[in-house]
């Protein structure tokens, strides 16, 4: 292969992966939320005890992953649509996404500050 012919992965190709891995990510959420919701009506039993296992701290931050996977996924398409439907949309797509990811840091860090208060106050007894 000549030198320089290799794709290096720019901003565009980097979005674009983020776009599908949290559309995955999602539609497995949606997946397994359909499958345990459906099980109350097989078993209201094996509802509650899956219920149960949700209420792990592991649980709890994959639900963080979840709000960020959500939250990008959506930012981005709004993103996508602006650059398939404006016509200058091509142009700015990079300073789009960055626009995009700044927003996404500060949301995040929002949703994150009521955590990090809440183990600050546990872990140094505030």
């Amino acid at each position: 292969m000549p030198a320089g012919t290799l794709y290096r992965g720019r901003e565009g190709m980097w979005s674009w992966v983020a776009h599908r891995v949290t559309g995955v990510l999602i539609f497995f959420f949606l997946f397994v939320h359909v499958l345990d919701t459906a099980l109350v009506r097989v078993s209201p039993e094996d509802y509650d005890k899956v219920v149960a296992t949700y209420k792990t701290p592991i649980v709890s931050l994959l639900e963080y992953g979840l709000t960020a996977a959500i939250l990008f996924h959506a930012l981005n398409g709004l993103r996508v649509i602006a650059v398939d439907f404006w016509s200058k949309g091509p142009r700015y797509q990079k300073q789009m996404l960055w626009s995009v990811v700044g927003i996404w840091v500060v949301l995040m860090g929002g949703a994150f500050y009521p955590v990090l208060g809440h183990a600050a106050r546990i872990l140094f007894g505030s």
